[in-house]
């Protein structure tokens, strides 16, 4: 049973940053793409940052290139969000994922097969 959990969320100041973490189990870390995606209330879930099984690879939503960095350890079979420069814009329910193949902002929401349980992260003005 795949399971993915995150943590590192929470309220912050715009300008500020927050390390999001998601920790994987039951399956073979180091064969599988993983992600970031983020939902705002009432609006849809969407692409925020992804990397590649070998860790060669990353991906990023325009809005947050330059200043969001997704890593991975496999030795902890750990994807990170690093956030820096926070704006009350990046508000949202951030969700991790995991799925084989390719994993980017042209991927269907619905070719996922896992996700975690969500964390929240508020920027203040």
């Amino acid at each position: 049973q795949v399971q993915l959990v995150e943590s590192g969320g929470g309220l912050v100041q715009a300008s500020d940053s927050l390390r999001l973490s998601c920790a994987a189990s039951g399956h073979t870390f180091n064969r599988y793409a993983m992600g970031w995606f983020r939902q705002a209330p009432g609006k849809e879930r969407k692409f925020v940052a992804a990397i590649t099984e070998n860790g060669y690879y990353t991906y990023y939503a325009d809005s947050v290139k330059g200043r969001f960095t997704i890593s991975r350890v496999y030795t902890n079979n750990t994807v990170y969000l690093q956030m820096n420069h926070l704006k009350p814009a990046d508000t949202a329910v951030y969700y991790c994922a995991i799925k084989a193949g390719l994993l980017n902002s042209e991927t269907d929401i619905d070719a996922i097969p896992y996700w975690g349980q969500g964390t929240q992260v508020t920027v203040s003005s």
